[in-house]
Protein backbone atom coordinates (compact mmCIF):
# COMPACT_ATOMS: atom_id res chain seq x y z
CA UNK A 1 0.00 0.00 0.00
CA UNK A 2 2.03 3.00 -1.13
CA UNK A 3 1.68 6.05 1.21
CA UNK A 4 -0.19 8.94 1.23
CA UNK A 5 2.44 11.72 1.31
CA UNK A 6 6.35 11.22 1.28
CA UNK A 7 9.13 13.60 2.00
CA UNK A 8 12.45 14.87 0.31
CA UNK A 9 15.13 17.65 1.19
CA UNK A 10 15.68 20.18 -1.28
CA UNK A 11 18.34 23.11 -1.60
CA UNK A 12 17.10 26.21 -0.13
CA UNK A 13 20.30 28.48 -0.05
CA UNK A 14 23.99 27.86 -0.79
CA UNK A 15 26.02 28.00 1.84
CA UNK A 16 28.98 30.40 2.42
CA UNK A 17 30.56 28.07 4.84
CA UNK A 18 29.51 24.89 6.53
CA UNK A 19 25.85 23.89 6.29
CA UNK A 20 23.54 25.22 8.59
CA UNK A 21 19.56 24.49 9.23
CA UNK A 22 18.55 27.09 6.52
CA UNK A 23 20.69 25.36 3.81
CA UNK A 24 18.10 22.97 2.77
CA UNK A 25 14.05 22.41 3.42
CA UNK A 26 12.29 19.55 4.13
CA UNK A 27 9.58 19.45 1.82
CA UNK A 28 6.47 16.74 2.38
CA UNK A 29 4.50 16.16 -0.39
CA UNK A 30 1.22 14.06 -1.86
CA UNK A 31 2.86 11.09 -2.86
CA UNK A 32 1.64 11.22 -7.00
CA UNK A 33 4.54 8.94 -8.37
CA UNK A 34 3.67 6.63 -11.09
CA UNK A 35 6.52 5.06 -13.81
CA UNK A 36 6.04 5.19 -17.34
CA UNK A 37 7.86 3.17 -20.10
CA UNK A 38 11.52 2.03 -19.03
CA UNK A 39 11.16 3.75 -15.65
CA UNK A 40 10.89 2.68 -11.99
CA UNK A 41 9.24 3.69 -8.93
CA UNK A 42 12.15 3.52 -6.34
CA UNK A 43 12.02 3.56 -2.61
CA UNK A 44 14.99 4.72 -0.66
CA UNK A 45 17.02 2.59 1.69
CA UNK A 46 20.10 4.20 2.42
CA UNK A 47 21.26 7.11 1.17
CA UNK A 48 25.53 8.41 0.46
CA UNK A 49 27.03 11.52 2.43
CA UNK A 50 30.32 12.02 0.91
CA UNK A 51 32.71 15.11 1.31
CA UNK A 52 31.68 15.87 -2.80
CA UNK A 53 28.79 16.49 -1.85
CA UNK A 54 29.23 20.03 -0.59
CA UNK A 55 31.10 20.85 -3.68
CA UNK A 56 27.95 20.44 -4.96
CA UNK A 57 26.27 23.34 -3.48
CA UNK A 58 28.94 26.02 -5.30
CA UNK A 59 27.62 27.21 -7.56
CA UNK A 60 30.78 27.70 -10.07
CA UNK A 61 32.44 25.69 -12.85
CA UNK A 62 33.25 22.06 -12.02
CA UNK A 63 32.99 18.20 -13.18
CA UNK A 64 29.10 18.01 -13.11
CA UNK A 65 26.45 20.83 -12.53
CA UNK A 66 25.88 22.10 -9.39
CA UNK A 67 22.90 21.11 -7.32
CA UNK A 68 19.84 23.97 -8.11
CA UNK A 69 17.90 26.04 -6.16
CA UNK A 70 14.46 23.71 -5.33
CA UNK A 71 16.05 20.84 -6.77
CA UNK A 72 16.33 17.60 -4.29
CA UNK A 73 20.20 17.15 -3.17
CA UNK A 74 21.77 14.60 -5.17
CA UNK A 75 23.49 11.83 -3.49
CA UNK A 76 23.53 7.69 -4.41
CA UNK A 77 21.28 6.13 -2.74
CA UNK A 78 20.30 2.32 -2.52
CA UNK A 79 16.46 1.32 -2.91
CA UNK A 80 13.86 -0.94 -3.83
CA UNK A 81 11.63 -1.30 -7.03
CA UNK A 82 8.09 -0.53 -5.31
CA UNK A 83 6.65 -0.44 -9.58
CA UNK A 84 7.72 -0.86 -13.06
CA UNK A 85 7.38 0.90 -15.98
CA UNK A 86 6.00 -0.85 -19.04
CA UNK A 87 9.45 -2.24 -20.49
CA UNK A 88 11.35 -1.65 -17.84
CA UNK A 89 14.18 -4.35 -16.96
CA UNK A 90 13.81 -4.18 -13.27
CA UNK A 91 10.60 -5.70 -11.68
CA UNK A 92 9.20 -5.00 -7.69
CA UNK A 93 11.52 -6.07 -4.83
CA UNK A 94 14.55 -5.81 -6.97
CA UNK A 95 17.22 -4.15 -4.83
CA UNK A 96 18.98 -1.07 -7.07
CA UNK A 97 21.76 1.50 -6.53
CA UNK A 98 21.44 4.91 -8.42
CA UNK A 99 21.97 8.88 -7.64
CA UNK A 100 18.48 8.49 -6.43
CA UNK A 101 18.97 11.85 -4.14
CA UNK A 102 17.71 13.15 -0.55
CA UNK A 103 14.18 11.38 -1.02
CA UNK A 104 12.12 8.58 0.20
CA UNK A 105 10.44 8.21 -3.13
CA UNK A 106 11.44 8.82 -6.79
CA UNK A 107 10.62 8.14 -10.30
CA UNK A 108 14.10 7.21 -12.63
CA UNK A 109 14.82 5.93 -15.30
CA UNK A 110 16.30 2.75 -16.09
CA UNK A 111 19.26 4.03 -17.33
CA UNK A 112 20.41 5.49 -13.86
CA UNK A 113 20.05 2.54 -11.85
CA UNK A 114 21.94 -0.75 -11.51
CA UNK A 115 20.71 -3.98 -10.18
CA UNK A 116 22.43 -5.08 -6.99
CA UNK A 117 23.01 -8.71 -6.81
CA UNK A 118 24.70 -9.59 -3.64
CA UNK A 119 27.41 -12.36 -3.41
CA UNK A 120 28.78 -14.75 -0.73
CA UNK A 121 30.82 -12.23 1.97
CA UNK A 122 29.33 -9.33 0.47
CA UNK A 123 26.81 -6.84 1.74
CA UNK A 124 23.94 -4.51 0.57
CA UNK A 125 26.21 -2.03 2.22
CA UNK A 126 29.14 -2.49 0.22
CA UNK A 127 27.83 -0.74 -3.04
CA UNK A 128 28.16 2.40 -0.93
CA UNK A 129 31.42 1.55 0.23
CA UNK A 130 34.04 -1.00 -0.94
CA UNK A 131 31.85 -2.08 -4.11
CA UNK A 132 30.62 1.70 -4.95
CA UNK A 133 32.10 4.86 -5.50
CA UNK A 134 34.52 5.63 -2.69
CA UNK A 135 35.99 1.71 -3.51
CA UNK A 136 36.32 2.40 -6.69
CA UNK A 137 38.09 6.29 -6.18
CA UNK A 138 40.45 4.67 -3.74
CA UNK A 139 41.13 2.21 -6.59
CA UNK A 140 41.99 3.76 -9.68
CA UNK A 141 43.62 7.31 -7.29
CA UNK A 142 46.42 5.10 -5.69
CA UNK A 143 47.13 2.66 -9.20
CA UNK A 144 46.13 4.56 -11.86
CA UNK A 145 47.07 8.32 -10.41
CA UNK A 146 49.52 7.50 -7.68
CA UNK A 147 51.38 4.10 -9.68
CA UNK A 148 52.13 2.80 -6.04
CA UNK A 149 55.35 0.11 -6.24
CA UNK A 150 55.93 -2.24 -3.88
CA UNK A 151 58.70 -1.27 -1.44
CA UNK A 152 57.44 2.72 -1.75
CA UNK A 153 56.42 4.30 1.12
CA UNK A 154 52.66 5.50 1.28
CA UNK A 155 50.89 8.28 3.04
CA UNK A 156 47.31 8.56 3.16
CA UNK A 157 45.56 11.56 4.76
CA UNK A 158 41.67 10.87 5.70
CA UNK A 159 42.85 7.43 6.41
CA UNK A 160 39.65 6.48 8.57
CA UNK A 161 37.21 7.67 6.04
CA UNK A 162 35.66 5.03 3.13
CA UNK A 163 37.77 6.32 0.57
CA UNK A 164 41.27 6.45 3.38
CA UNK A 165 40.24 2.98 4.59
CA UNK A 166 40.68 1.17 1.08
CA UNK A 167 43.68 3.24 -0.37
CA UNK A 168 45.70 1.84 2.84
CA UNK A 169 44.33 -1.65 2.27
CA UNK A 170 45.57 -1.47 -1.13
CA UNK A 171 48.70 0.01 -0.71
CA UNK A 172 49.62 -3.22 1.62
CA UNK A 173 47.80 -5.52 -0.72
CA UNK A 174 50.34 -4.05 -3.05
CA UNK A 175 53.51 -4.43 -1.19
CA UNK A 176 53.90 -0.94 0.00
CA UNK A 177 54.96 0.79 3.68
CA UNK A 178 51.49 2.46 4.53
CA UNK A 179 51.28 5.58 7.16
CA UNK A 180 47.51 6.66 7.68
CA UNK A 181 46.94 10.07 9.47
CA UNK A 182 43.56 10.29 10.91
CA UNK A 183 42.28 12.83 13.78
CA UNK A 184 41.90 11.00 16.79
CA UNK A 185 43.48 8.07 18.84
CA UNK A 186 40.62 5.87 18.03
CA UNK A 187 40.99 5.94 15.03
CA UNK A 188 44.78 5.45 14.65
CA UNK A 189 44.18 2.62 17.01
CA UNK A 190 41.49 0.95 14.71
CA UNK A 191 43.58 1.12 11.23
CA UNK A 192 46.55 -0.13 12.98
CA UNK A 193 45.12 -2.76 14.26
CA UNK A 194 41.89 -3.75 12.29
CA UNK A 195 42.76 -1.90 8.76
CA UNK A 196 46.68 -2.77 9.38
CA UNK A 197 48.83 0.06 8.46
CA UNK A 198 52.19 0.37 9.69
CA UNK A 199 51.86 3.48 11.44
CA UNK A 200 49.08 5.93 11.98
CA UNK A 201 49.87 9.54 13.24
CA UNK A 202 47.21 11.70 14.82
CA UNK A 203 47.62 15.09 13.11
CA UNK A 204 45.94 16.60 16.18
CA UNK A 205 49.08 15.54 18.20
CA UNK A 206 51.14 18.55 19.23
CA UNK A 207 53.96 16.73 17.98
CA UNK A 208 52.67 15.43 14.89
CA UNK A 209 55.05 17.27 12.20
CA UNK A 210 58.12 16.07 14.53
CA UNK A 211 56.58 12.44 14.57
CA UNK A 212 55.99 12.17 11.02
CA UNK A 213 59.63 13.26 10.42
CA UNK A 214 60.87 10.67 12.34
CA UNK A 215 58.49 7.89 11.74
CA UNK A 216 57.90 8.45 8.14
CA UNK A 217 60.51 10.67 6.52
CA UNK A 218 59.96 10.90 3.09
CA UNK A 219 57.41 10.13 1.05
CA UNK A 220 56.81 8.21 -2.37
CA UNK A 221 53.25 8.59 -3.06
CA UNK A 222 50.57 10.73 -0.50
CA UNK A 223 46.88 10.21 -1.41
CA UNK A 224 45.63 13.19 0.11
CA UNK A 225 41.45 13.76 1.14
CA UNK A 226 42.04 16.68 3.08
CA UNK A 227 44.65 19.68 1.59
CA UNK A 228 45.18 22.26 3.40
CA UNK A 229 48.12 22.25 5.82
CA UNK A 230 49.41 18.87 5.88
CA UNK A 231 48.87 18.85 2.11
CA UNK A 232 51.71 21.81 2.03
CA UNK A 233 53.48 20.10 4.79
CA UNK A 234 53.99 16.82 2.55
CA UNK A 235 55.21 19.27 -0.48
CA UNK A 236 58.35 19.69 1.87
CA UNK A 237 58.88 15.74 2.54
CA UNK A 238 58.96 14.34 -0.73
CA UNK A 239 61.34 11.97 -2.79
CA UNK A 240 62.44 12.25 -6.35
CA UNK A 241 59.59 11.06 -8.72
CA UNK A 242 57.18 11.39 -5.80
CA UNK A 243 53.22 11.38 -7.04
CA UNK A 244 50.37 13.26 -5.01
CA UNK A 245 47.05 11.92 -5.41
CA UNK A 246 44.66 15.19 -4.89
CA UNK A 247 41.89 13.21 -4.60
CA UNK A 248 39.76 15.86 -1.69
CA UNK A 249 40.43 18.35 -0.02
CA UNK A 250 37.88 18.70 3.19
CA UNK A 251 39.60 21.01 4.81
CA UNK A 252 38.88 23.77 2.87
CA UNK A 253 35.43 22.71 1.47
CA UNK A 254 33.65 24.84 3.92
CA UNK A 255 36.04 28.00 3.33
CA UNK A 256 35.02 30.61 1.23
CA UNK A 257 38.84 31.52 0.04
CA UNK A 258 41.44 28.82 0.96
CA UNK A 259 44.70 30.24 1.90
CA UNK A 260 46.50 27.88 -0.54
CA UNK A 261 49.80 26.49 -0.60
CA UNK A 262 53.41 27.83 -0.27
CA UNK A 263 55.86 24.79 -0.34
CA UNK A 264 54.84 24.26 -4.24
CA UNK A 265 58.13 24.46 -5.61
CA UNK A 266 59.68 20.94 -3.92
CA UNK A 267 57.88 19.98 -6.70
CA UNK A 268 60.12 21.37 -9.13
CA UNK A 269 63.53 20.14 -6.92
CA UNK A 270 62.27 16.83 -6.42
CA UNK A 271 60.65 16.11 -10.13
CA UNK A 272 57.73 15.40 -8.50
CA UNK A 273 53.61 15.35 -9.66
CA UNK A 274 50.59 16.55 -8.12
CA UNK A 275 47.26 15.03 -9.77
CA UNK A 276 44.01 15.40 -9.57
CA UNK A 277 41.55 13.12 -10.62
CA UNK A 278 37.85 11.82 -11.42
CA UNK A 279 36.69 8.71 -10.46
CA UNK A 280 33.74 9.30 -13.18
CA UNK A 281 36.28 9.04 -16.36
CA UNK A 282 37.50 5.42 -15.32
CA UNK A 283 33.87 4.30 -15.92
CA UNK A 284 34.62 1.88 -18.84
CA UNK A 285 36.90 0.19 -16.19
CA UNK A 286 34.71 -0.20 -12.85
CA UNK A 287 34.05 -3.61 -13.83
CA UNK A 288 38.14 -4.28 -14.11
CA UNK A 289 38.27 -2.81 -10.20
CA UNK A 290 35.21 -4.34 -9.03
CA UNK A 291 36.42 -7.76 -9.69
CA UNK A 292 39.55 -7.45 -7.84
CA UNK A 293 37.99 -5.27 -5.01
CA UNK A 294 34.94 -8.03 -4.64
CA UNK A 295 37.74 -11.01 -4.20
CA UNK A 296 39.00 -8.98 -1.31
CA UNK A 297 35.91 -8.88 0.44
CA UNK A 298 34.87 -12.69 -0.36
CA UNK A 299 38.01 -13.96 1.02
CA UNK A 300 37.53 -11.56 3.98
CA UNK A 301 41.24 -9.65 3.42
CA UNK A 302 39.57 -6.32 2.83
CA UNK A 303 38.25 -4.89 6.01
CA UNK A 304 35.58 -1.66 6.02
CA UNK A 305 33.19 0.29 8.79
CA UNK A 306 30.16 1.77 8.33
CA UNK A 307 28.92 4.75 10.46
CA UNK A 308 24.85 4.65 9.94
CA UNK A 309 22.80 7.51 11.11
CA UNK A 310 18.78 6.92 11.43
CA UNK A 311 16.14 9.01 9.28
CA UNK A 312 16.51 11.29 6.02
CA UNK A 313 15.71 14.48 8.11
CA UNK A 314 19.09 13.95 9.70
CA UNK A 315 20.96 13.88 6.92
CA UNK A 316 22.12 17.66 6.54
CA UNK A 317 23.45 17.43 10.23
CA UNK A 318 25.24 14.14 9.20
CA UNK A 319 26.55 15.77 5.99
CA UNK A 320 28.55 17.78 8.36
CA UNK A 321 30.86 15.16 10.24
CA UNK A 322 32.55 14.39 7.50
CA UNK A 323 34.36 18.21 7.96
CA UNK A 324 34.28 18.00 11.50
CA UNK A 325 36.48 14.34 11.88
CA UNK A 326 33.05 12.68 13.60
CA UNK A 327 32.69 9.57 11.68
CA UNK A 328 34.86 6.51 10.92
CA UNK A 329 34.36 4.42 7.82
CA UNK A 330 31.42 5.34 5.56
CA UNK A 331 28.46 7.45 6.34
CA UNK A 332 25.13 6.52 5.39
CA UNK A 333 22.19 7.55 6.16
CA UNK A 334 19.01 4.78 7.10
CA UNK A 335 16.14 6.30 5.22
CA UNK A 336 13.64 3.39 6.11
CA UNK A 337 13.94 -0.50 6.96
CA UNK A 338 15.53 -3.12 5.02
CA UNK A 339 13.75 -5.51 3.75
CA UNK A 340 14.30 -9.00 5.41
CA UNK A 341 16.49 -10.58 2.95
CA UNK A 342 19.22 -8.08 3.03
Amino acid sequence: MPPSQYTKLTLAERPTAGITPSTFKREVVPFDLKPSANQILVKSLYVSLDPAMRGWLDDKRSYIRPVQIGEVMRAGAIGQVVDAGPGSKFKPGDIVSGIFGWTEYGVFDDKIAEKIETQPGVEVLDYMGPLGLTGLTAYFGLLDVGKVKAGETLVVSGAAGATGSVVCQIGKKKGAKVYAIAGSQDKCDWLEKDIGVDKALNYKSPTFFQDFRKTVGFVDVYFDNVGGDILNFVLTRLKQKARIVLCGAISDYNNARPKGLSAYTNLIAQRAKIEGFIVFDYADRYAEALHEIGSWLKDGSLKRRFHIVQGLQNAPDALNLLFTGGNTGKLIVQVSNTPSKL
